[in-house]
């Protein structure tokens, strides 16, 4: 098993948990699913970054993932 197999439960779990406690994920901009950002998040030829969004009581609304770009 690679490092990636062992991530991807992981991370989808995580992203399900918060989702279906209201918390909005977006990929690339775009509105998406723990399944699809899930299986972005594991590959090993690219990284994604999170980006927590919290509104002014503190709480997480949103989680952002955007691609990360080395130039």
């Amino acid at each position: 098993m690679t490092t990636s197999d062992h991530k991807a439960p992981t991370i989808l779990s995580n992203l399900t948990n918060i989702s279906e406690q209201g918390v909005a994920l977006y990929l690339n901009g775009k509105a998406s699913t723990p399944d699809e950002i899930a299986a972005c998040c594991v590959n090993d030829e690219m990284l994604y970054m999170p980006d927590y969004v919290i509104d002014d009581k503190g709480a997480v609304t949103e989680v952002r993932y955007d691609k990360v770009v080395f130039r």
